[in-house]
C-alpha cells in the first residue's frame, strides 16, 4: 500500500524549518510504517518561504536593472527551493528512506527500495503538486494528501472574500474551473492546475488538508473520517 502526501513547503519552512511540526509529523509517519512493513510513504516536498524570498529577490533585481523577468528562471529558483526542503525530509526519515531524493518522478530507473521515498521539484512549467501526480501514476498510488497551510478547499480565496464557504466535496470539473489551466511560478492554489488536469484525467483523488494537524493527517493515513476536501 503506497499514500502520497504532497507536503507544502509553508510547512516545512513557513520562515524557518518548523523543527517542532517536523518532529511530531515524522515520528507521526513512522509509527503508521511501523505498524505493518508493507505500507510505504512518497512525499513530495514544495517550496515554501526559501521558494517565495528567492523568487521575489529575482524579481526586484529585474525591475532595478530592467532586466527582463524570466518566468522559467523564476520556477528554477522555485525548484532549488524544493530540492534543500527535499533533502532534509530524506535524512529526517533516515534509513526508512534508502533512495535519493527524486528530481525527475518519469525517469525509468526510479527505485523505491524503502518505505520512504521523497521527491522534489522537477522543472519549470507546475509546482510538485504536478511531481505528485506523476509518482502516482508511476507506483499506483490512487489518492494524494496535500498538506498545505489551508483545513479545507473554500469557493473563493477567504482572505479577500468573507463570503467565501468551505467544501467538503468537489468534482475536477467545478475545481478545475476555480484554478484554471494556466500555472504561473509561486502560484497560490489548492492544487495546481496542471496537476489538477492530469489527476483528473487518471481518476484519482485529492485530499486537501491542514498540514498542521498530525491527528488529522493520521487519520487520513488510516482511510478514517478527517477533517478536509476531497477533489474528485
Amino acid at each position: 500500500m503506497t499514500k502520497i502526501l504532497s507536503v507544502g513547503g509553508s510547512i516545512i519552512v513557513p520562515d524557518k524549518p518548523d523543527t517542532e511540526f517536523l518532529g511530531k509529523f515524522i515520528s507521526m509517519c513512522t509509527e503508521w510504517l511501523k505498524e505493518d512493513k508493507s505500507r510505504r510513504l512518497i512525499l513530495v516536498a514544495g517550496g515554501g518561504a526559501p521558494a517565495r524570498v528567492y523568487q521575489n529577490g529575482y524579481k526586484e533585481v529585474c525591475e532595478k536593472t530592467g532586466a527582463n523577468f524570466d518566468a522559467n528562471a523564476a520556477d528554477w529558483i522555485g525548484i532549488m527551493a524544493t530540492r534543500i526542503n527535499a533533502q532534509l525530509l530524506k535524512a529526517s526519515f533516515g534509513d526508512y528512506c534508502k533512495n535519493d531524493v527524486v528530481y525527475n518522478p518519469t525517469d525509468p530507473a526510479l527505485k523505491f527500495d524503502g518505505q520512504v521515498l521523497v521527491a522534489s521539484g522537477w522543472k519549470p512549467g507546475f509546482s510538485t503538486d504536478t511531481d505528485a501526480v506523476y509518482l502516482g501514476e508511476k507506483f499506483d498510488a490512487k489518492t494524494i494528501v496535500n498538506l498545505s497551510n489551508i483545513d479545507k478547499v473554500y469557493t473563493d480565496d477567504p482572505r479577500k472574500n468573507p463570503d467565501a464557504k468551505p467544501l467538503d466535496t468537489i468534482s475536477w470539473e467545478e475545481f478545475r474551473k476555480m484554478v484554471g489551466d494556466e500555472w504561473t511560478p509561486g502560484k497560490n492554489c489548492p492544487f495546481d492546475p496542471i496537476a489538477s488536469k492530469k489527476a483528473s484525467e487518471l481518476g484519482m483523488k485529492v485530499i486537501c488538508a491542514g498540514g498542521k494537524d498530525i491527528e488529522n493527517i493520521k487519520k487520513i493515513l488510516n482511510d478514517n473520517e478527517y477533517f478536509g476536501t476531497t477533489i474528485g
